[in-house]
């Protein structure tokens, strides 16, 4: 059989293997009187249980001057409460087998525990006496701010690659709160003050603006019922009124330089794109999906082949985006040029096979080995309960809804080589890019190993599975 159509029959069987998968999972959905969402999904192929709490609020949601607060209410949520002490939730979910953990993005927070089936009531007793119960004390505050700030001390001042991530999104957003990191701002964290804190907490953390995700060996009746009972009893409230903020239309490129001690010079190149608004009728995002994995999707995709293994203009070259989100979207090329070459020669590297594509677009090989494979790492979610959760929590995140999962797999698999070669052409223009570049500077004695240089572009603290 002909490799073409090897390929493009096992993108077909994946699509075919994972629509039958995701139409017969056991989801069930709950709406509680005070406007808690309860989703459940059914799996029973293990004694265990995930609960996942999401609040519809990240740091997209926070005021100048205030920024981190909504990464900073995450550590406070460990505080205790009336019931339960400073410590105790993490002890009682170590006692009880599980594993637990929390993360902030610019979009939601989330919190989760994953325990023995058998557990779950526990946790859920624990998360919705903190969701309206929580000590929010002075010394506890001044305890966690300084925690924050030796993290991003940690995390970013220290890490000249974050750095350069965090001046880009800075740089290439000029008012959606997008443009701030989720950790938040040095000089934020020193004037933030328990206040801050309470406020957020109030106006945000309310059954009304959250939603709980189980996955696992369970009985979603039975697990309606314990929400219920545990949930049922906490007020909802009036949210603030969120009103829009679109980001200004980029009229041309713009570009930031940082110095600072690093082995390689690095490159980040930022181009404005859209992000999934209608499931449906949008097109773009799933082709710059499939772009994304072309440039950079597998050992042979095209900026390894091209710029690192035949040209060696690079030591690394990669492209990122992420097609769900409540803000506005960036396609990110990056790398490190290889000894001998300069920043300006690899962003030569990098245009050039944006204009390849635009000139002559991709194969039909190229697009179904990347259409099998971005296919196939959707179905392999439903191996993991957790991922399950996670999937169904940030689709709800963004405004898409669980439901569309399924289609979202079926129009990725409809995505065609003319529609790849027409996102390159549309959006890689320089009124729509900004580039960033790390100047090395001498390095320290004992410094640290650098991480790698790729864009910030997901949750602070947790990357989507």
């Amino acid at each position: 059989m002909p490799y073409t159509l090897r390929i493009i029959r096992l993108a077909s069987l994946l699509v075919a293997l994972a629509i039958p998968l995701m139409v017969q999972a056991n989801t069930f959905e709950h709406q509680l009187a005070n406007g808690l969402r309860v989703i459940v999904k059914e799996d029973h192929r293990a004694p265990t249980a995930v609960q996942m709490v999401w609040y519809r609020a990240g740091s997209m949601d926070e005021s100048s001057g205030t920024t981190g607060v909504a990464h900073l209410l995450e550590h406070m949520m460990f505080k205790g409460t009336p019931s339960t002490g400073e410590g105790e939730f993490s002890r009682l979910v170590a006692a009880a087998g599980g594993r637990d953990n929390a993360f902030t993005s610019k979009d939601y927070t989330a919190y989760f525990q994953q325990v023995p089936k058998q557990k779950l009531e526990q946790m859920m007793q624990l998360e919705a006496d903190r969701m309206r119960h929580l000590n929010l004390d002075a010394k506890a505050f001044e305890q966690e701010i300084k925690v924050v700030m030796e993290e991003r001390r940690m995390r970013t001042d220290d890490q000249p690659h974050a750095r350069l991530s965090e001046q880009l999104s800075a740089v290439a957003l000029q008012t959606h709160p997008y443009r701030a990191p989720v950790i938040g701002w040095m000089s934020d964290l020193e004037s933030m003050t328990v206040q801050d804190a309470r406020d957020w907490y109030e106006r945000w953390y309310v059954p009304n603006n959250a939603y709980v995700v189980i996955v696992g060996d369970v009985d979603h009746d039975e697990v309606f019922k314990l929400a219920d009972h545990y949930y049922g009893p906490l007020e909802s409230r009036a949210l603030p009124v969120r009103r829009p903020q679109d980001e200004p239309m980029q009229t041309g490129i713009r570009r930031l330089t940082l110095k600072a001690p690093s082995e390689l010079p690095v490159l980040m190149m930022a181009y404005k794109v859209p992000v999934i608004r209608d499931v449906e009728n949008d097109v773009d995002p799933y082709a710059l999906e499939m772009l994304a994995a072309i440039l950079d999707g597998h050992d042979a995709a095209r900026f390894s082949k091209h710029l690192i293994r035949e040209q060696r203009l690079a030591v690394s070259a990669g492209a990122s985006y992420d097609a769900t989100a409540r803000g506005p979207g960036l396609f990110y090329l990056h790398g490190s040029p290889s000894k001998g070459k300069t920043r300006a020669d690899l962003e030569a590297g990098l245009r050039a096979e944006i204009a390849r594509i635009v000139k002559d677009g991709v194969s039909v090989d190229e697009l179904a080995r990347v259409k099998a494979q971005l296919v196939a790492g959707q179905t392999y979610k439903l191996d993991s309960m957790f991922a399950q959760a996670m999937e169904i929590g940030q689709l709800e995140s963004v405004g898409i809804g669980y439901q569309q999962g399924q289609r979202l797999i079926e129009k990725l698999a409809t995505v065609n080589v003319e529609q790849v070669k027409e996102v390159a052409r549309k959006y890689f223009r320089d009124e729509q890019l900004t580039v960033g570049e790390l100047d090395p500077q001498p390095l320290p004695k004992n410094l640290p190993p650098v991480p790698s240089a790729r864009p910030t572009t997901a949750s602070h603290g947790m990357i989507k599975p």
